[in-house]
């Protein structure tokens, strides 16, 4: 693969110079001056790191209007990693945010260049090391350096190589999870006729290097198979220097450039550069305030792509800080997005040996880290694996894909990576089939889980005032419900079992643990009379699907389970088996009947052991999530992460059913939904059904695929699956409308969304779609009619 990005590249010059702009009263003084200025005693905000991160967090909180902001560095200004960087600014990205940031920044240099003589009231003190970060009560309240203390309301952690360390010197620690890897480039001296300054850069993905211009000669890179992790034991180094050569390791890379750029044979070589990169366990660069620390934000782990994100990233924290809110939907680079568990220096070490090469390698749909797998596991894990069971991650907890069948050719399946139909096909059918005609089991252990009780009424008065449903049901009855902002957006959304008068049970998605629980701790009041509990590891979830669940469980429990014994989103602590305290709900995140067992993990496998023997005569089976996956989206249920986030209201995805406006409560969100209610909607969630699509031929939709309407863009797809009931593939995603002339945003009503011809672009194909606003359960009846009459016409025949 050949890719010249014709995008203007510009080293870090472009940046220097804003560097310079930001920094009128910094200690650029101290190249005249011996003496170092004075720290303030006092600042709103400080900043530890001079690279591009901080720097661009300074210039924007400033643009924004902060002006007692102290940024520190513990060198010289861009003597770390930004210094060494190559330098080169790509709008590529895989993560839309990604592509937002990197787009911005590109054209904030260009807009550099042209600015001269800013004022921002910003002040920049290098030589200046952060020993300590002072918290009080959960809040920062100062930095101590080895130059005496500032006191600040706001600490922003920039420092790049050092953000690991740094974040565990605070009194309250905050992970920070990145590691270091070696990274290698050649600098040649100047061609006898120089390259124009404007010469593309050329990334050849396949040969894993990229080359650019350099002050008249070539710099070249890349990045190789085998990386070469550093740093595990953590630096002492103020400044990041280049470090020892290591052609032997560099020969694979200086082999691919010679391929693609022969005449590089020829020059003369000034230097190979040794430079450390940070590297996160995702891939994905890391921001937001600390869980555990208010007033302590992160900007750090660029995956070597610092100067591509730096102008947008600062932008986006500057925003956070001074708003509370990013003006994008941040959560795929949240810090929040990681737990503690991600921090292990071996779990790191291991992990960014995974990450640097996969800057070059091709992502296949649904591939999975291969390192760091096994660090949570549900209680059941060895006796599904021993099934056949595929694994897939999810904030560090193994979840099963799918479970192969006896005589299948595992190897195959593993190593299975494609855009077309995947090799698991058939089998995520049949385990489809069987949740619609039999009963299956899978294990959800990894959803988090958490309790809020209460000595009095101050339970309910609380989560009432945090969520957008009425909580105030009968004990026993579950509760779908979302966890709003103030603009109206979805922070979380979950399920939540009244236990008692006092005692709330909930059930959120896998990866909002540390979110979740950041947000009800800084909502809720520090009331002694108040408990919230993580009770995520003391339950292994099994959810029994399929119109068998109910055969299974009464002959295991000696309870009626039936509908009229057992009503729809209903909660009951009852026996299965030998075990007792199982928490039983008529309920399966699917549509499906069913229900979900939360049992005590001492349990968990005698639970487990006796669904499956019992449920042998009712044809019972396991399944995975990808079964799920497609059970979900053909009955058009939303996911948060996936489908909702911070920006998505229940107004605009049809859940104004779930909010209750009309019961005089107040909830954080009520204000902006009102607003919403009488004005409209600007987007609107939609499911859309491929008609002609060839599931054996064409490429498959996965997610992002463009929307178009009436030939026009207005959104794209946010989950895809294949329906196995429709025998066609489902796309869910938000439809917008603009004005044609001005771009501007209007109102998206049902009536819009109807008159519309549609088209899912897949890899620049085109496919004509049906647009729904509701689920195709009346389709799914039709199609089964259709069915038995064309068997009963066959058999009559």
């Amino acid at each position: 693969m050949f890719l010249r990005l014709l995008s203007d590249v510009r080293w870090w010059t472009a940046s220097s110079r804003w560097r310079n702009m930001a920094s009128s009263r910094s200690s650029a003084t101290s190249a005249a001056e011996p003496r170092l200025i004075s720290l303030p005693a006092q600042a709103q905000v400080v900043v530890c790191g001079g690279g591009i991160m901080g720097t661009s967090v300074a210039y924007h909180l400033a643009k924004l209007g902060w002006k007692d902001v102290v940024l520190l560095e513990q060198g010289r200004l861009a003597a770390g990693t930004t210094r060494f960087c190559a330098g080169i600014v790509s709008t590529a990205r895989h993560v839309s945010i990604e592509l937002k940031m990197a787009d911005y920044s590109n054209k904030l240099y260009q807009e550099l260049e042209q600015e001269t003589g800013i004022k921002t009231g910003v002040q920049i003190h290098d030589r200046t090391s952060v020993s300590h970060i002072l918290v009080q009560k959960g809040h920062v309240t100062g930095v101590e350096t080895d130059r005496g203390q500032i006191q600040c309301e706001y600490f922003v952690n920039c420092a790049g190589q050092w953000a690991y360390e740094l974040g565990l010197s605070s009194e309250e620690p905050v992970s920070i999870p990145l590691h270091a890897c070696e990274h290698f480039y050649l600098l040649t001296h100047p061609l006898k006729k120089p390259l124009e300054s404007n010469t593309p850069t050329i990334v050849d993905l396949d040969g894993r290097i990229y080359i650019r211009s350099w002050q008249g000669g070539i710099l070249s890179g890349g990045f190789e198979k085998n990386p070469k992790p550093i740093f595990t034991e953590g630096r002492n180094q103020l400044e990041i220097q280049n470090l020892h050569e290591d052609w032997d390791h560099f020969e694979p890379l200086l082999s691919a450039l010679l391929r693609r750029m022969p005449g590089l044979e020829t020059l003369e070589i000034m230097q190979l550069v040794n430079c450390p990169e940070s590297f996160t366990p995702d891939m994905r660069c890391i921001m937001g305030e600390s869980p555990t620390v208010q007033g302590y934000f992160v900007l750090a782990g660029m995956n070597s792509a610092g100067i591509s994100y730096g102008g947008g990233a600062g932008k986006y924290l500057a925003e956070w800080m001074v708003n509370g809110y990013p003006s994008e939907n941040v959560w795929p680079l949240d810090l929040k997005r990681f737990g503690a568990l991600q921090s292990s220096r071996t779990f790191l070490r291991h992990r960014v040996m995974e990450v640097m090469p996969l800057i070059c390698d091709l992502k296949v749909p649904r591939w999975d880290f291969q390192t760091g797998r096994q660090l949570r596991t549900s209680p059941l894990y060895d006796r599904l694996d021993a099934q056949g069971a595929r694994w897939m991650e999810k904030h560090g907890f193994e979840r099963p894909k799918y479970f192969v069948p006896p005589g299948k050719d595992l190897l195959a399946l593993d190593q299975s990576k494609t855009f077309y139909k995947p090799d698991w096909f058939d089998i995520v059918g049949s385990e489809v089939k069987c949740c619609k005609e039999a009963v299956c089991v899978i294990d959800m252990s990894s959803f988090t889980k958490f309790e809020i009780s209460s000595t009095g009424g101050q339970a309910l008065e609380v989560l009432q005032y945090l969520f957008s449903n009425d909580l105030d049901v009968p004990v026993g009855h579950i509760v779908h419900t979302g966890m709003l902002n103030e603009k109206g957006g979805y922070e979380n959304d979950c399920s939540i079992v009244r236990l008692n008068k006092r005692s709330f049970f909930m059930i959120s998605p896998t990866d909002q643990q540390v979110h979740c629980w950041t947000w009800l701790k800084k909502h809720m009041p520090s009331d002694s009379n108040l408990l919230l509990e993580d009770v995520t590891w003391k339950y292994t979830a099994l959810n029994l699907i399929g119109p068998r669940a109910v055969d299974v469980l009464s002959e295991l429990s000696y309870v009626p389970m039936t509908p009229e014994h057992f009503p729809s989103l209903f909660c009951k602590e009852m026996s299965v088996g030998y075990a007792n305290g199982i928490r039983v709900m008529s309920m399966t995140h699917t549509g499906e009947p069913g229900f979900m067992l939360y049992i005590p993990i001492e349990y968990a496998l005698h639970v487990y052991n006796e669904v499956m023997s019992v449920g042998q005569k009712y044809g019972i089976r396991n399944a995975g999530y990808y079964a799920l996956r497609s059970l979900r989206i053909e009955k058009f249920f939303a996911f948060w992460g996936q489908d909702l986030d911070a920006f998505t209201t229940p107004m605009e995805c049809g859940r104004e059913f779930r909010v209750k406006l009309e019961k005089g409560t107040d909830f954080i969100g009520r204000d902006a939904l009102m607003q919403q209610k009488q004005n409209g909607v600007y987007k609107r969630f939609t499911m859309f059904i491929l008609e002609d699509h060839d599931t054996d031929l064409d490429l498959w939709p996965w997610w992002g695929e463009p929307i178009y309407r009436n030939g026009c863009c207005v959104g794209k797809t946010t989950s895809s699956a294949y329906s196995y009931t429709l025998e066609r593939h489902v796309c869910l995603g938000f439809v917008q409308n603009f004005d044609e002339k001005t771009g501007e945003g209007l109102g998206v009503t049902p009536d819009f969304i109807n008159r519309g011809e549609y088209e899912i672009d897949i890899a620049g194909q085109r496919f004509q779609a049906k647009a729904k606003l509701y689920p195709f359960s009346s389709l799914f009846t039709q199609r089964r009619r259709k069915d038995e009459m064309e068997l009963s016409s066959y058999q009559g025949k």
